[in-house]
């Protein structure tokens, strides 16, 4: 007699994720530990950055650099961004970014109409 074989589980689709959906999600409290303890570090950067007295670009590149750092580790663990679907991380980061290239290319023309009313209108 020959052997038979269970059909494999499907590992996605309705089947596979309402088991998951009910269960819910767990990360280990130690992820979220070293996280909390990162933003930590981090935030203690940010103040050195005061506390050394550091001035003009450099004190400002570190400042939002920090301050960057700090906010995608909060949106990609704490928010679970980190395991949600390509798709959607692409749909709730792009729009931002496009808006962030826009003001920038704004900011890039006020310098140059700011500059060409200082030749014309003196």
């Amino acid at each position: 007699m020959p052997e038979t074989h269970a059909p494999p589980v499907p590992h996605g689709g309705p089947a596979g994720d309402a088991g998951h959906a009910a269960t819910g999600q767990a990360h280990p409290i130690g992820l979220y530990l070293k996280i909390w303890a990162l933003l930590f570090v981090l935030s203690a950067c940010s103040y050195l950055v005061d506390y050394f007295q550091l001035q003009g670009m450099l004190r400002w590149t570190l400042i939002v650099l920090f301050m960057l750092a700090k906010a995608a580790l909060i949106v990609a663990v704490f928010m679970h961004m980190a395991w949600e679907r390509l798709a959607l991380v692409y749909a709730i980061l792009l729009p931002p970014l496009c808006l962030l290239v826009l003001v920038w290319m704004m900011a890039e023309e006020s310098d140059y109409t700011f500059l060409l009313r200082g030749e014309f209108f003196r």
